[in-house]
């Protein structure tokens, strides 16, 4: 293993050399040819003006030697960033399954493996090529398996280690890759691990975890969970707390420790033995703790301050993220997507450029957007224009280190993306196809959540005892001791609750929308009647039967190519509503053009002539949406139109 990794290194900096060789060649001589057309007009005080046939390179580059060599570095240098050592996941479409609120095989309600088996077809059909389960390990179930009691168990909930072998190799007949939630900043307080640092605070065990001794009768220091209050809970008959960035149910890892590491990594490298193709990476950056604890001011009445300031302050997580991979990812040529918030602003290169510590990391530039001071109640309405701003400083941040991101518009932990992202005018199914085209066709890799193929939207909620996220009760809580009353608290713990993602699946419009033919363990969306499969695999104009073909482009062998390492290009952005983009390769260029503006919008575009590749109305035909005037090409865009074209000099 060590000689195949050591092969692997030397390999990988020999096809870097030779890239960047080739990019300065390129360009070395494209600029002595242009050198030698001047030697040949005008001759200079070394060389007399030759005749066509007689110039040598060395000729040539004695014309502007210095400017002209470190031209060519930094001109190799960029497109460096933009042609990338090619990796087995670039060019793939990725899809996240929330197994319990997927598909039910045996009516008791929840989601499980079989009934994911069930579709794999539906998901090789839809264009996925990756598929990221939500954990399917062994819990009690507090944050939705995200507290992990056993790491090399399945949840009885889901099924057998039996039904997961199986779905592994369903999955690869189809060429299709199967990626885990890999949850390892803490785990559940059932673990075996947790329950002997309890029996024995003073022992090997309690170091696995962060316990320690109060202040004056306090907590260790003044942090608030994610979950909202104190990040420590006391360890009954001591005087010692243990730190929980999340639920009091779900302890924090000590990550300083090694054995504790140990434990991880050889973990990590049992399911890569088993045939995981990766990990999504959950919460990843807060491993990284200051074990002095200090205390910040506070920044809300509870006299608390957000545990992030720690996150944010303390140095030195991209060691233990780089460990982690020399370990366990590395071995195995695994693809990686974290979960990553309050990166520091200098660290994209470090998680995820050329050498970083993933593969790729969630793009939640625009999700960060309308996050409120103090809670959800307070957050703020996000303009169009703030959106796309966001979306595209974003694409070319990724580009200029020569990345893809992953690219999102709602998952498990966010509200549906057709709620969030639309108008209210553009809340219906030519709506959701314009958001969808935006978001697949942009640089980097497409992860669709279940659901957002069918344009599943926020499900109505009537009290808060319909919810189940904890998150969500305790975000109606904030805002109710802010001041709100109960229907306000209520309306802004619905519109942004996690639960609108986690309703069951739309299959149907049968009884609980075919998810199920027990009781559903969460309440299924009442718009199932007219949003479902069966339904839309009916109908071509269908936002299902859209995405398909919207899928089919991106990978088609005609645009793979383009729409996966062309240049992301912004344009139209001094139009308000207008969401426009090309992506440029080799000479050959494709634009998307989207109008979220409620009035038409004429653009003028380059080039004379263009190919109409996709668009979101079966009515937009190419001579409706392109035309000519005084020799300038123009699309007209009605409100919520949509198009993909290819344009030609």
């Amino acid at each position: 293993m060590k000689d195949h990794r050591i092969v692997l290194v030397c390999l990988g900096f020999m096809q870097e050399i030779s890239l960047f060789l080739m990019l300065f060649l390129l360009q070395f001589r494209q600029v002595c040819a242009v050198n030698a057309q001047t030697v040949r007009k005008r001759g200079d005080s070394r060389h007399p003006p030759l005749a066509k046939g007689d110039l040598s390179w060395a000729d040539a580059v004695t014309v502007r030697p210095k400017a002209e060599l470190l031209l060519i570095l930094w001109e190799a240098r960029k497109w460096r960033n933009l042609i990338m050592m090619k990796k087995w996941w670039h060019d793939k479409v990725a899809y996240q399954i929330y197994p319990k609120s997927f598909l039910d095989s045996n009516e008791d309600g929840i989601g499980d493996l079989r009934g994911i088996i069930g579709k794999l077809d539906y998901l090789k059909e839809l264009g996925v090529d990756i598929i990221w389960l939500s954990p399917v390990y062994q819990s009690p179930f507090v944050d939705q398996g995200y507290d992990i009691s056993d790491y090399y168990a399945i949840a009885p909930e889901f099924g057998t280690m039996e039904d997961f072998d199986e779905l592994l190799a369903e999955a690869k007949k189809r060429g299709m890759y199967i990626i885990m939630d890999l949850v390892i900043n803490h785990c559940s307080d059932k673990h075996e691990w947790f329950q002997k640092a309890l029996a024995d605070p003073e022992g090997k065990y309690a170091d696995y975890f962060y316990f320690r001794k109060g202040k004056d009768g306090k907590a260790p220091s003044n942090y608030r969970s994610y979950f909202g209050g104190s990040t420590w809970e006391p360890v009954p008959g001591t005087d010692q707390y243990y730190l929980h960035m999340f639920a009091k149910e779900q302890p924090d890892l000590n990550w300083e420790n090694p054995e504790l590491k140990r434990e991880l990594f050889d973990m990590v490298n049992w399911w890569l033995e088993k045939g995981v193709a990766g990990f999504r990476i959950d919460a990843i950056i807060n491993i990284k703790k200051d074990p002095a604890f200090p205390d910040y001011p506070a920044d809300g009445s509870d006299g608390l301050v957000s545990c992030t300031k720690m996150v944010e302050e303390v140095e030195g997580v991209g060691e233990l993220l780089e460990e982690l991979k020399k370990e366990t990812f590395e071995k195995y040529g695994a693809f990686t997507v974290a979960e990553v918030f309050n990166m520091k602003d200098d660290e994209l290169r470090e998680f995820i450029g050329e050498d970083g510590h993933f593969s790729t990391m969630f793009d939640f530039s625009a999700a960060v957007l309308s996050g409120g001071g103090k809670g959800w109640y307070d957050s703020r309405p996000v303009s169009f224009k703030e959106w796309r701003s966001a979306l595209f400083a974003s694409q070319l941040e990724g580009q200029g280190i020569g990345c893809l991101k992953a690219n999102i518009i709602e998952n498990h932990d966010e509200p549906r993306g057709a709620s969030r992202y639309l108008p209210e005018h553009a809340q219906n199914p030519r709506g959701i196809k314009m958001l969808g085209t935006t978001s697949v066709l942009l640089r980097g890799i497409p992860f669709l959540y279940q659901g957002q193929e069918l344009g599943m939207t926020n499900c109505p909620f009537h009290s808060i005892e319909e919810f189940d996220d904890i998150s969500t009760k305790d975000q109606y809580r904030v805002a109710l001791e802010a001041g709100l009353s109960e229907e306000e608290a209520l309306q802004a713990a619905a519109r942004f609750s996690r639960d609108n993602s986690r309703t069951p699946m739309q299959w149907s419009s049968g009884a609980n929308a075919g998810f199920t033919a027990g009781t559903p363990w969460l309440k299924v969306n009442p718009n199932y009647t007219s949003v479902n499969v069966q339904d839309e695999e009916n109908d071509e104009d269908s936002v299902l039967c859209y995405y398909r073909r919207l899928i089919a482009l991106r990978k088609s062998e005609e645009y793979r190519e383009i729409f996966t390492y062309g240049e992301f290009i912004p344009a139209f952005e001094e139009l308000d509503g207008i969401f426009a983009f090309s992506r440029s390769l080799n000479g050959r260029q494709v634009m998307v053009a989207a109008n979220f503006a409620q009035e038409q919008r004429t653009l003028l575009l380059p080039g004379q002539n263009a190919k109409l590749l996709l668009s979101n109305d079966s009515g937009l035909t190419e001579s409706k949406l392109l035309s000519k005037q005084t020799e300038a090409l123009q699309i007209t865009l009605n409100p919520c139109d949509c198009a993909v074209f290819e344009l030609f000099p």
